[in-house]
């Protein structure tokens, strides 16, 4: 439950970025939200593992 914690907290933080990269056309804003959404599909991945691993092991 922690990670997915992790992810809601993430898109969270990314919020104002992706604001000012669509509404605003902040260039140096698209390559934190694209950063930060690299760091999405890493968590999302290890929380896939994880429920996998506890699944199998039920």
């Amino acid at each position: 439950m922690k990670k997915f914690n992790e992810v809601k907290n993430l898109i969270t933080s990314l919020e104002a970025d992706a604001d000012k990269f669509y509404n605003k056309g902040n260039s140096a804003a698209g390559t934190r939200v694209r950063k930060g959404m690299q760091d999405l599909k890493n968590l999302a991945q290890a929380i896939r593992l994880e429920v996998q691993e506890a699944k199998n092991k039920a």
